[in-house]
């Protein structure tokens, strides 16, 4: 596939460079920099592919002045590899219960009504073949956002994402609440519990009363129950027409980091994430995508995401915790959001 083949030329020449599939589609498309030279994003009038952090590290762009796009169709036909083996750090699952513990103490405390808290694993990837790995996420995860970016100031990053963060056209736009977790089982026909629901809640309440000020018209779903790989989420579809197309900057700046990555209210949940994870986030819960090309903006949640830098690929996962979390279930529900990135390498 000439894609393909032209991404692997550019990994080796250091340029930067993103694949991706959107969920759904049976079609690849890259965004290739022409130049070695690093673009900082800086306002979300610019037009190009956005990468952006969860906070405080630069945003970075594959500017359309200064790159190439090419779309090919796609139906990838990658190998499955062998089931991952899980053995459970005990150390690190103690830590994170700890952690858990402690954002739980703290919403009792009365300073946050949700958080997102998250950890790290680190694999070994012996001759990693980014551009393979590429291809059995998109066989892998149909409905997903698959990517593969590479940049200088970054290094490789990877993801089987299920969350919009937002898609726009003139004054239109959409964006999703997604919150809560099981593992599929099977079936999608599935009782929540009372913890996931007022997650989920939680995170639609923030984006509808978030968004009223700054939108003529906005419509939202009843919650339902979506697959997203090995796991279930609770989703609401939400849409509408934004006031002012020149509003989307204050769009982007209102939904991100949204509570179901950060917390709410998001200025104290934010400030405990990086006060007490013990590690940093990065582009891990920040985001990425087009950005105002061809008139369109289509952004996209990192979640399920992993860097890789040399042969040690750092995997990236996170759960909501709110008052009724039980410390032990979320860290299970953490090792099994692993696997998306685990069962593909």
């Amino acid at each position: 596939m000439e894609l393909l083949q032209k991404a692997q030329l550019w990994l080796a020449d250091g340029k930067p460079f993103v694949l991706f599939r959107k969920p759904g589609e049976q079609q690849a498309t890259g965004i290739f920099q022409r130049g070695k030279i690093s673009h900082g994003c800086n306002k979300w009038s610019d037009s190009g592919f956005v990468f952006a952090p969860f906070s405080g590290d630069e945003s970075w762009i594959l500017p359309d002045s200064d790159s190439d796009s090419q779309t090919e169709a796609f139906q990838p036909q990658f190998p499955a590899l062998p089931a991952p083996s899980l053995q459970i750090d005990t150390n690190a699952k103690l830590k994170f219960e700890q952690l858990v513990g402690k954002g739980k103490q703290a919403i009792a405390n009365g300073t946050f009504e949700k958080v997102v808290l998250s950890r790290t694993e680190s694999v070994d990837v012996v001759n990693f073949d980014a551009i393979g790995t590429f291809g059995r996420l998109a066989a892998s995860y149909p409905t997903a956002f698959v990517y593969l970016w590479f940049h200088p100031k970054t290094d490789i990053w990877m993801a089987a994402t299920p969350e919009t963060l937002l898609k726009a056209s003139g004054n239109s736009f959409e964006t999703m609440a997604l919150a809560g977790t099981q593992k599929f089982e099977g079936e999608e026909t599935v009782e929540w519990q009372k913890k996931e629901k007022e997650e989920q809640r939680l995170v639609k309440d923030f984006i509808w009363n978030s968004l009223e000020p700054i939108v003529s018209e906005i419509e939202l779903t009843a919650p339902y129950t979506a697959k997203a790989g090995n796991l279930l989420h609770i989703r609401t579809d939400i849409k509408g027409e934004l006031n002012d197309s020149q509003d989307l900057g204050q769009v982007i700046s209102t939904l991100h980091p949204t509570p179901a990555v950060c917390g709410l209210p998001k200025a104290d949940a934010r400030k405990f994430i990086l006060d007490n994870e013990g590690y940093k986030r990065e582009y891990y819960a920040g985001f990425l995508g087009e950005l105002n090309r061809s008139g369109k903006t289509d952004l996209y949640v990192n979640l399920r995401c992993m860097k890789v830098v040399a042969s040690k690929a750092q995997l990236f996962m996170g759960c909501g915790i709110t008052k009724d979390s039980d410390a032990e279930k979320e860290f299970f529900e953490t090792v099994n959001k692993s696997l998306t990135m685990r069962k593909v390498l």
